[in-house]
């Protein structure tokens, strides 16, 4: 299984990201879209809360996803990068509004927002 140490947000973490990367392999219908997106959530919310804990551990307090994803570049666990900006856009997005053009336009990042938690997760596993 995911060798994480005895952080319990980075170990559901690693697993949210395995269960958004196996949904994102199914051939693409609505209820496997909705479901992707439900993923990203998930992937987003514990993103957040693990480099809020990596912060603390640094020094750096934030409260908010966006406060956090700057905290992340602070005491680079990210690069800068405008794509952090848009995962944290898309988040809101489905969060506050669903319309079906959205997430379709949504559901196609996703495959490049993987990545990005793939490469955010190999760093706070650094840090551990």
């Amino acid at each position: 299984m995911l060798n994480i140490s005895d952080n319990p947000l980075l170990e559901d973490f690693g697993k949210a990201i395995l269960k958004l990367q196996e949904v994102l392999k199914l051939e693409k219908t609505e209820v496997v879209r909705d479901s992707a997106i439900k993923r990203f959530e998930i992937c987003f919310d514990l993103a957040w809360k693990c480099i809020k804990v990596s912060a603390k551990k640094e020094g750096v307090e934030c409260f908010s996803p966006r406060a956090c994803f700057k905290a992340a570049f602070q005491i680079k666990l990210i690069d800068y990068d405008e794509i952090w900006l848009k995962i944290l856009d898309d988040r809101n997005l489905t969060t506050h509004v669903y319309k079906e053009k959205y997430a379709e336009e949504v559901y196609e990042r996703l495959f490049g927002y993987v990545e990005y938690f793939k490469k955010l997760l190999d760093e706070l596993k650094k840090e551990e």
